[in-house]
């Protein structure tokens, strides 16, 4: 199952009633675990949402290598390779936390030349691919039976855990293939509260809809109040002081007194302006 497949069980659902469904980061189709979909109004927070770290357990096998880093075209094993011990594998994982240098795996949907880099390749076309900064906060390594072992990670966006578990081969003298991978976390979403799809397709869906100002958890808030809400849905700027730490991006959440998201907003000459409204409905 892909991403767009679950975005489709509850969009058929609303096809009816137009309303917008959108996902919030690509699931591989070979992992499993937290995917989330943005509904109707929440679907424009997807972006704020990938800004999120995320947590992945994946498993690797060692001594072997693929095309696609997975198993989705098989493997090669390579026996003439040292086995790694468990305090390499360990200080590998030390030499690759924080902002590393990581360069996606070709069978991926980054867009190359204006087209997905796993289209080229399926193509028989070769495709340089171009690394890039990722933030790595945490990787640990969990288990380790070889030629098995198995990493819990928390990362930023951009990610890719099957490139993460070569490299830390790599670092090694080793290779690598991923042979599974679970994603157990994004921001304060975790497995534990996960819907199955069969309840997608089942359950009534509004009961099972979180809160759109979890997605904007991790930005500064601006606690709004009536005037200002007004003032808001007329497109108009406000003034006022933002609680907690500003983010790069410098978008701060007004919320109402009782915690609903009324906008995105940025700071101007005039003051908080909106960015993107979700007045009340």
């Amino acid at each position: 199952m892909t991403s767009r497949d679950v975005v489709n069980i509850v969009q058929r659902r609303l096809k009816r009633d137009k309303i917008k469904v959108g996902h919030c980061g690509t699931l591989d189709p070979l992992a499993e675990g937290v995917l989330l979909l943005g509904v109707g109004p929440a679907a424009r927070l997807t972006s704020y949402i990938q800004e999120q770290p995320k947590r992945y357990v994946g498993q690797f096998r060692l001594g072997a290598s693929s095309e696609t880093g997975d198993l989705e075209k098989g493997f090669q094993s390579h026996d003439e390779l040292p086995i790694p011990t468990e305090a390499g594998l360990k200080a590998a994982c030390e030499r690759l936390t924080g902002l590393i240098q990581q360069i996606p795996p070709a069978y991926s949907a980054i867009w190359v030349d204006g087209e997905r880099a796993y289209k080229r390749i399926r193509r028989g076309e070769k495709v340089d691919m171009p690394s890039r900064e990722v933030m790595i906060h945490k990787l640990q390594l969990v288990d380790y039976q070889f030629p098995s072992f198995t990493i819990n990670t928390l990362c930023g966006s951009g990610t890719y855990i099957r490139t993460l578990g070569i490299d830390l081969a790599r670092e090694t003298e080793s290779m690598a293939v991923m042979t599974h991978l679970v994603r157990t976390s994004i921001g304060s979403f975790d497995l534990k509260n996960a819907i199955d799809t069969e309840r997608l397709r089942d359950e009534p869906l509004e009961p099972l809809l979180s809160p759109p100002e979890l997605a904007v958890a991790h930005l500064p808030k601006l606690i709004v109040d009536d005037e200002a809400e007004l003032r808001l849905k007329n497109g108009l700027c406000i003034e006022g002081e933002p609680e907690g730490t500003m983010t790069d991006s410098g978008e701060v959440a007004a919320l109402t007194q009782s915690g609903k998201i009324r906008a995105i907003v940025r700071r101007k000459q005039s003051g908080w302006c909106p960015f993107r409204g979700f007045p009340a409905s």
